[in-house]
């Protein structure tokens, strides 16, 4: 039994000795662990220090394309050096190194594809009160659209099966966490939280560095990943609104019609017509939506099915 732990990195030449001095080099049930490099474009001496410390499987991208990239090209490097499970954390040390244990225990176990640890948000003294109830309330929005049970949807301590691991398609450029919850559902994977413990930053996050940005750029991603992986819901939802509306303005003509013979009001009745209209129009477009994401997924298991034929 393989695990890779593979490390995201740009810019880290200050915290990376610390994460790589402290990850572990035994784990019951596991029969090797190596370190992965994935190098975002870095321009200090992240990877001379990778190399220093005895690192070596290296990826290093020649321009800087986001953490999101840079995850998964870590994901297919690991699965093509014979991974059987790939541990993926920061290279800022924010996680502690021992809790690898936690994340790995569950699919050794047969209980788990993705296992994601839950961090004690309400003890992090390093995050605002606003922020810790960002934590919250997007992590509510996430289980309630996803169906799954993950206390800390946007945490990056977490660990994939290999079979998980070949089914994770990241399309969102800022971050692979909320997509790979949202997508594991729809993949028939069984994802877990464990809780873990976290240590004191050496930086503050590079995903937050404004927090009205992170909240726009999330919703955007959780709207977006929630079109793509339950459009018919999306659009029932949104076109069932619209014809309530349109239910409501045509119950208030006909009992003012009643009630004053049939006088005006006829804009109401105009005005609900075009709401229905538009209602059903609407939830034609989620079901055309919903034939194209099965077409989607039947191309998701081909490309599944050609990555374990290149992987054996």
């Amino acid at each position: 039994m393989k695990l890779i732990i593979q490390i995201p990195c740009y810019n880290e030449e200050v915290a990376l000795p610390v994460t790589l001095s402290q990850l572990p080099t035994h784990i019951d049930g596991i029969d090797e662990i190596e370190v992965l490099i994935s190098d975002d474009g870095s321009t200090d001496r992240t990877v001379e220090i990778a190399k220093e410390y005895g690192v070596k499987h290296i990826i290093t991208a020649t321009h800087h394309r986001g953490l999101a990239k840079t995850f998964i090209v870590g994901i297919e490097k690991s699965i093509a050096l014979g991974a059987d499970i790939i541990v993926n954390t920061d290279a800022d040390n924010q996680y502690c190194a021992d809790d690898i244990e936690k994340l790995v225990k569950p699919i050794l176990e047969g209980t788990a594809d993705i296992v994601i640890g839950a961090r004690p948000i309400k003890d992090i003294k390093s995050f605002s009160p606003f922020k810790k109830f960002l934590q919250y309330f997007g992590s509510k929005v996430v289980r309630l659209i996803s169906s799954t049970y993950i206390d800390d949807v946007p945490c990056g301590f977490r660990a994939f099966s290999k079979e998980a691991a070949l089914s994770i398609n990241v399309f969102d450029n800022y971050t692979y966490t909320i997509e790979t919850v949202i997508q594991s559902r729809t993949k028939g994977l069984h994802v877990l939280s464990v809780p873990i413990r976290v240590n004191s930053s050496f930086r503050k996050s590079r995903l937050v560095k404004n927090i009205f940005s992170y909240v726009q750029k999330n919703s955007f991603t959780i709207l977006r990943m929630f079109i793509i992986y339950r459009p018919f819901r999306f659009f029932a939802f949104i076109g069932s609104l619209v014809i309530l509306s349109g239910l409501i303005l045509l119950g208030r003509f006909l009992i003012l019609y009643f009630l004053q013979d049939g006088n005006g009001h006829i804009q109401s009745l105009i005005i609900s017509s075009i709401l229905i209209i538009t209602g059903f129009q609407t939830i034609v477009f989620g079901v055309l939506a919903d034939l194209l994401s099965i077409n989607r997924k039947l191309v998701e298991d081909v490309q599944v099915r050609v990555k374990r034929l290149e992987n054996k």
